[in-house]
């Protein structure tokens, strides 16, 4: 039971790691705890449009543990171009710290749902990428663009970055979001 406590004490630091997006409505940054939760949330309600059946359970698990090596890294902007080798290694050594914390079957349960976030070979991977690239987009688009222009992000570096993951995860999100960022080009919510 103390490895539990001690491992669900430890995830409470990922409510510290702040990203570039904020929370509608309100003049802070949102947390990684935050965006875990509700990218899941998403997933959850987008389920009809997978282009396959996918365990949505499964797909859960993995937005729940995907950014818990952020307690240890911190959040890189999902825009970033460079360094991603070097964060995957950090990312993968803080998890494995962190899931570590765990009885051994519960740990190695955990790390394995992470890595099949990362290494995005299944239906259920691809749609939680699908869900995670999508969400800082939906709250940029409802902020007018808000870590866009404060960040110096460009339409074409987000279509370039974003697209084909939710593409590929799930098809119709794509075809919704690629009409509302066009709009949003049109208004002048990107950085330049």
């Amino acid at each position: 039971m103390q490895a539990i406590v001690d491992f669900i004490l430890e995830l409470d630091r990922l409510k510290g790691v702040t990203r570039k997006t904020r929370p509608l409505g309100l003049d802070r940054q949102e947390n990684s705890a935050e965006h875990s939760w509700q990218i899941a949330m998403l997933a959850a309600s987008l389920q009809p449009y997978a282009p396959q059946p996918v365990d949505i359970q499964h797909v859960i698990g993995m937005l729940l543990v995907h950014d818990i090596g952020e307690i240890d890294t911190g959040d890189t902007i999902v825009y970033a171009e460079e360094g991603w080798e070097e964060r995957k290694a950090a990312e993968l050594a803080a998890v494995t710290r962190i899931f570590g914390l765990l009885p051994e079957a519960q740990g190695a349960r955990f790390l394995a749902l992470w890595q099949e976030f990362e290494d995005g070979a299944t239906a259920e991977a691809r749609f939680a990428h699908a869900a995670d690239r999508a969400m800082p987009v939906l709250l940029n688009l409802a902020n007018n663009g808000q870590s866009w222009r404060e960040n110096g992000i460009s339409h074409q570096r987000v279509v370039q970055r974003i697209g084909p993951p939710i593409r590929e995860g799930c098809p119709a999100l794509w075809s919704y979001l690629e009409a509302q960022l066009e709009h949003a080009r049109q208004q002048g919510w990107f950085g330049a």
